[in-house]
C-alpha cells in the first residue's frame, strides 16, 4: 500500500485519515475520509449538505476537477420562496457581513455526490469504508474546535440557534455557547450518516433522507424539491491549467470562478506584477465582468489571457466558510478538496443531524441573490482546490476562506515555487486580502476597497485607504494546508495552517 501524507482540519480528521491508510488506502481515500470527518464535525464553518470541488492528479493522466458545488433549486414546481422563508442577518464577522438565512436561501446540495464520484473512480475502500471515522465521531460526540468556536462566537444564536435541537447542541443551558474542545452531541447525526453507508450516497438524494431534507424546507416556505434531489449530478471536468516556474498547477474550471482568479494571480506574479496590484485588477474585474457574465468561460479565459501576456500591469476590461484537505501518496497521486455550505441557513431537519447550506444567501458572492438563475444552474464559487506537478513531484493544496481563498494560496505558491520556501514556511507567512468595492448598481458603491493585513505582510505602502492590521496571524486569511510528495528523495511532507486547528498525517508502508 503506498504512503501518504494528509493535510486537514483537526486530529480527529487526520486520525481517521490515518485509519483508512492502515487499511490501504490512497490519497483520494485518506483525503475524503478526512473531509467527512471535517464536515461533520464542524458546526458552523461546514457541514454535509453543502457543496464541494474535489481536483484530483493521477500520475500519467490529465487533471481533473469533480463539481460537486450547489445548484438553484426548483426543478418540477412554479412555487416561489414564501417571504418569511429568508431572513437577512448581519453579523460582526470578518469586519461585517450580511448573509440571508432560512429555508429559501437552502441550494441543492453536491457535496456528496462529488465524494462518491470520485472514491469510484480514483479510490479503492469505498464510500461505506470513508464514512466509518465520521459515525464514530458522531456516535461518540466531537470536540468544538478553535475556528468552530470563533465563528459561533458571531452566529451561534442568530444562524444556529433558530432550530431548537441545534440550540441545544452547541449551548447545552439554551445560552452559553459550548467552550472550545467542549463535546457536541448531535442527536440522528450518525444514524442518517450510517444509513448513507448502508444504502449508498443516494440515500441523500433519493432516499428518505432526501424527502426529510425536502419536507423540511418545502414546510418553512423554501423551493427545493424532490426532483432537484433526485436529478443532481456531480461533473468531472478538465481542470484549468497553468505554468507557474517548472510546476504545472491544475485549479479548479469554470463556472467556478476561484480557479481563474488563483491562476490569473499566479501567471502575473510570475510575469513581474507585485501581487498587490494583480490582486486589485482582479478584483476590479471580477466585479465587472465575471460575477454577472452570461458566458463566463470567455471571460474567464480573457483574465487568463491577459494575466499570461501583460502580468494584469492594465485594467482588464469586461464560507465563510470553508473546510480543506490536501493529500499526496508515495504512487505520485494527489487529491486535494475543498467544501462549503455558506455561512449556514439555520435550518436543521427533523432527526437528520444536519444542518442545511445557505449557499443562494451568501451576498458577496452569489450577487444575483436568492434570484439566482434556473432550477439546476451551479452557483459560483471562490473554491480552488489545487494539484500540481513537477516531472515526478506531486503537490495538493488549497484553503478555506471564502473570498481570501485565492490570495491567500498565491501568496503561498508563489512563495513555495517562485522563492523556494519550505512548504510549511510558506503557509506560515503573514498574509494580506483586499476587497473590492462593492456596487448595487453602476456608479454606486456599498462601501471602498479595502485592504486586510497581518504584521509583516506587506513591504510596500499601499494608497488603499480602508487598511484594517490584525495583531497577529487570523483565520480571516484562511487556513491552507498542503501534501507534497518529493519523487527524487521518495519523501512525503504535509503543511498545515497555524490560523485554523489543522492537522497533518502521514503514515502507511510501501
Amino acid at each position: 500500500m503506498p504512503r501518504v501524507a494528509i493535510a486537514t482540519t483537526s486530529s480527529l480528521a487526520a486520525d481517521g485519515a490515518r485509519d483508512v491508510i492502515d487499511r490501504g488506502g490512497n490519497a483520494v481515500d485518506a483525503a475524503l475520509a478526512a473531509a467527512l470527518v471535517t464536515m461533520n464535525t464542524a458546526p458552523g464553518v461546514c457541514a454535509l449538505a453543502g457543496g464541494a470541488f474535489i481536483t484530483v492528479w493521477a500520475p500519467g493522466e490529465a487533471p481533473v476537477t469533480c463539481d460537486g458545488y450547489v445548484t438553484v433549486p426548483g426543478l418540477g414546481t412554479d412555487r416561489l420562496a414564501r417571504d418569511d422563508a429568508a431572513l437577512d442577518v448581519t453579523m460582526a464577522y470578518g469586519g461585517g457581513i450580511t448573509t440571508t438565512i432560512g429555508p429559501a436561501s437552502v441550494a441543492v446540495p453536491g457535496t456528496l455526490a462529488a465524494v462518491d464520484t470520485v472514491m469510484e473512480r480514483y479510490g479503492t475502500l469505498g464510500l461505506a469504508t470513508a464514512l466509518e471515522p465520521s459515525i464514530a465521531a458522531a456516535r461518540d460526540g466531537f470536540p468544538l474546535s478553535q475556528a468552530c468556536h470563533y465563528y459561533l462566537q458571531y452566529s451561534g444564536k442568530s444562524v444556529f440557534g433558530r432550530n431548537p435541537v441545534s440550540l441545544r447542541a452547541l449551548h447545552p443551558d439554551g445560552d452559553t455557547l459550548l467552550p472550545a474542545g467542549g463535546i457536541v452531541h448531535l442527536p440522528g447525526l450518525a444514524d442518517s450518516l450510517q444509513a448513507i453507508a448502508d444504502n449508498g450516497a443516494r440515500e441523500f438524494y433519493e432516499g428518505e433522507l432526501a424527502r426529510t431534507i425536502v419536507d423540511h424546507v418545502a414546510a418553512g416556505g423554501g423551493v427545493l424539491t424532490r426532483e432537484d434531489m433526485a436529478r443532481f449530478e456531480a461533473v468531472l471536468r478538465p481542470a484549468l491549467q497553468v505554468e507557474l516556474g517548472d510546476w504545472q498547477i491544475a485549479l479548479n474550471p469554470p463556472p467556478a470562478i476561484g480557479g481563474t482568479m488563483l491562476g490569473a494571480l499566479l501567471l502575473a506574479t510570475a510575469n513581474d506584477t507585485p501581487l498587490l496590484d494583480a490582486l486589485r485588477t482582479a478584483l476590479q474585474y471580477r466585479r465587472g465582468a465575471l460575477d454577472f457574465a452570461d458566458a463566463l468561460e470567455p471571460a474567464c479565459q480573457a483574465l487568463i489571457d491577459q494575466a499570461r501576456t501583460d502580468g494584469l500591469r492594465t485594467a482588464v476590461r469586461g464560507s465563510a466558510n470553508t473546510v480543506h484537505t490536501s493529500a499526496v501518496d508515495s504512487n505520485g497521486l494527489a487529491c486535494a478538496g475543498t467544501a462549503s455550505s455558506g455561512y449556514g441557513s439555520g435550518e436543521m431537519p427533523a432527526g437528520t443531524g444536519l444542518w442545511l447550506n445557505n449557499c443562494l444567501g451568501e451576498l458577496e458572492l452569489n450577487r444575483r441573490g436568492l434570484d439566482a438563475g434556473p432550477p439546476g444552474s451551479r452557483l459560483p464559487s471562490n473554491m480552488a482546490p489545487t494539484a500540481a506537478r513537477r516531472g515526478g513531484d506531486a503537490l495538493a493544496i488549497g484553503s478555506p476562506g471564502a473570498d481570501r481563498i485565492t490570495s491567500a494560496l498565491a501568496q503561498v505558491l508563489t512563495r513555495f515555487v517562485l522563492e523556494g520556501e519550505p512548504l510549511q514556511q510558506a503557509i506560515d507567512a503573514p498574509r494580506f486580502h483586499v476587497e473590492a468595492g462593492l456596487t448595487r448598481e453602476a456608479g454606486e458603491s456599498r462601501f471602498p476597497e479595502r485592504l486586510f493585513t497581518e504584521p509583516g505582510a506587506l513591504d510596500v505602502v499601499s494608497d488603499i485607504e480602508a487598511q484594517h492590521t490584525f495583531a497577529g496571524p487570523s483565520m480571516y486569511f484562511g487556513g491552507a494546508g498542503g501534501a507534497l510528495f518529493d519523487a527524487t528523495g521518495d519523501t512525503l511532507t504535509a503543511a498545515a495552517d497555524p490560523r485554523r486547528t489543522g492537522a497533518t498525517a502521514v503514515a502507511g508502508t510501501d
